[in-house]
């Protein structure tokens, strides 16, 4: 479970790594997502989930957590921007990242 201080950093525009469970076979590791923020949707309830965005390889993946999955174990803010223009940020999928470090104004 995400403590509440947390998420309230969780926000579009805000850059985070994720640290996720994952099975493999047997053994239990954990695997890290760095990427930002896109959207935030369904406030605090029970389906409540945010999309991370990030550019692996040179291909752009997006991850959708949802907020009470027990698979997280844990979140880090790096940065949370003061204003984002919007409340979800689509439009960054078709921008590179320079024009997105200068649209979000963020160390993307």
């Amino acid at each position: 479970m995400i403590p509440q201080e947390v998420l309230n950093k969780i926000r579009a525009g805000a850059t985070v790594k994720v640290h996720e469970r994952i099975k493999d076979g047997e053994k239990e590791r954990v695997s890290q997502f760095t990427g930002m923020v896109i959207a935030r949707k369904h406030g605090s309830e029970a389906g409540a989930t945010f999309t991370v965005r990030a550019t692996v390889a040179g291909v752009g993946v997006e991850k959708v957590y949802p907020i009470n999955s027990p698979i997280i174990k844990k979140v880090d803010v790096l940065n949370s921007p003061k204003k984002v223009s919007r409340s979800k940020l689509y439009y960054i999928r078709n921008l590179s990242r320079y024009e997105t470090r200068k649209k979000v104004g963020s160390a993307h």
